[in-house]
C-alpha cells in the first residue's frame, strides 16, 4: 500500500505540472486567464485521472481497448460528479461549459492514458524478456 501511494502522489505531482504548465503556456498565448476555481477542478481532475490509471489491476481479465474504455467512461462519470458538487457552490454549469469540459479533459487523458499504458507495456516487455532469459539458462543447466 505505502508504494502504491508513493507511486500515486509522484504520478499526480507530475501530471498536476505538466497539465499546470501547458495551461499557462495556452492562456499566454491564447491572452486570457484563469481563476482558482478552473486551477481547483484541473487538481481534482488530474487526482481522478491518476487514481483510474492507477488502479487498472481491477480490469486487466478485460482486453486492453475494453480496459481502457471503462476507465475513460469511469473517469469521465467521477469528473461529472465532481461539477455537480461544484455547482452547489459556483452556480450551474451551462451546456457548453459541459462540451468544453469533457474536451479538455479528454485530450490530456487520453495523452496521459497512452504515456501511462505505453510505459506498462514497456515494463511487461522487460519482464517477459527477462523470464525467457531465465527459462533459457535453466533450459542450458539441464
Amino acid at each position: 500500500m505505502k508504494d502504491f501511494i508513493k507511486s500515486y502522489l509522484i504520478e499526480l505531482c507530475c501530471s498536476y505540472t505538466i497539465i499546470s504548465v501547458a495551461g499557462a503556456i495556452i492562456n499566454m498565448i491564447a491572452g486570457t486567464e484563469t481563476n482558482n476555481v478552473n486551477v481547483i477542478m484541473m487538481f481534482i481532475f488530474c487526482n481522478i485521472a491518476v487514481f483510474v490509471l492507477s488502479i487498472h489491476k481491477f480490469f486487466e481479465k478485460l482486453s486492453p481497448l475494453a480496459m481502457i474504455i471503462i476507465q475513460y467512461v469511469v473517469a469521465c462519470v467521477l469528473c461529472a460528479i465532481a461539477v455537480q458538487i461544484g455547482t452547489i457552490f459556483y452556480g450551474p454549469v451551462t451546456p457548453r461549459a459541459w462540451f468544453e469540459l469533457f474536451r479538455s479533459f479528454s485530450i490530456p487523458y487520453a495523452i496521459g492514458a497512452a504515456l501511462y499504458y505505453y510505459r506498462l507495456w514497456v515494463d511487461a516487455k522487460k519482464q517477459q524478456d527477462l523470464l525467457k532469459e531465465i527459462q533459457d539458462l535453466n533450459e542450458e543447466k539441464k
